[in-house]
């Protein structure tokens, strides 16, 4: 029997993600890949599956999938569970962060989180779409991989892999506080905005509603322009993940994995890697500050 996910409901925007296609910057392709990494690998953890298998990104809930064969799957992310109908059964409530066992014809959807943003639902074996230049994951930016889940998609999954044993390592769930303090390692165009560590130190900015997994907007305090620099245009520069850009009204913009490959506004500073993943999760009025660090010195 063939092995598939047969999508029958959708919410707001469910994608195929797997750790992305970094590498690819030269030729103007973004990184793309889960928001947040550690949610992702988790879920491929608790199926058998290695970390750079592909899943599904739930954004609010509202997917609902059928299983066409024996499959387990597992959700991660914010506190919440699965509905799961077997047959034509009723729905009951199963927990998230451990592994569900579905036969054919089951029915699993992943209602809307209390909290945070995405969910990350991994299905053993794997979400078997073609890769494209090394990844199976969507990118939302240059429309590479598959399109957005919609209602009747088939999405083929690979040969079944071993269940790990319960309780071989911690089980991390995905927080969605209000409020985080974030490391940002300044540079490389700190020097363009006024007292760069300082204004950053001291602000506090709320993420704004128009963010999506190409950048979140911030608000609040105006990050200036130096006196040296007024008037000044920059060059179109490369761009990483987590890379704060400045634009002309002093509001930050922080790339996510979506970002575009280049930008023409000076870049403060760069979130660590190690937090980003926040992001994912960080609701629309949510506040940020951030904890600026220097730069590390070159050899």
């Amino acid at each position: 029997m063939t092995r598939e996910l047969v999508v029958t409901e959708v919410g707001p925007q469910a994608l195929v993600v797997d750790r992305g296609r970094p590498g690819w910057a030269h030729i103007g392709v973004p990184p793309a890949g889960a928001l947040d990494g550690p949610a992702h690998a988790l879920a491929q953890r608790l199926v058998g599956n290695p970390p750079d298998a592909a899943g599904l990104e739930i954004l609010l809930g509202g997917l609902a999938v059928r299983a066409t064969a024996a499959l387990t799957v597992a959700l991660t992310g914010p506190p919440g569970g699965l509905r799961l109908r077997r047959g034509g059964g009723p729905e009951r409530a199963v927990a998230s962060h451990q592994p569900v066992h579905l036969a054919a014809g089951d029915v699993v959807t992943v209602p809307a989180p209390g909290s945070g943003l995405r969910g990350y639902l991994a299905v053993g074996g794997g979400v078997a779409v073609e890769p494209v230049l090394g990844s199976r994951s969507a990118d939302t930016l240059s429309g590479l991989g598959p399109a957005p889940l919609a209602v009747g998609d088939r999405l083929p999954v690979g040969p079944p892999t071993p269940i790990p044993p319960v309780g071989t390592g911690a089980i991390g769930v995905s927080t969605a506080p209000d409020a985080v303090v974030l490391r940002l390692h300044l540079g490389p165009r700190a020097d363009w905005i006024d007292d760069a560590a300082g204004a950053l130190r001291a602000g506090t900015w709320t993420v704004a509603p128009t963010g999506d997994r190409v950048g979140v907007r911030l608000e609040g305090p105006p990050l200036a322009r130096a006196d040296d620099r007024q008037g000044e245009e920059l060059r179109s520069e490369g761009l990483v993940g987590g890379a704060v850009q400045v634009p002309p009204d002093g509001q930050p913009v922080v790339f996510l994995a979506d970002h575009p490959t280049t930008g023409g506004y000076p870049v403060v500073g760069v979130v660590d890697p190690a937090e980003l993943a926040a992001f994912a999760q960080l609701r629309p009025g949510s506040s940020v500050r951030f904890s600026p660090v220097a730069a590390p010195s070159g050899p």
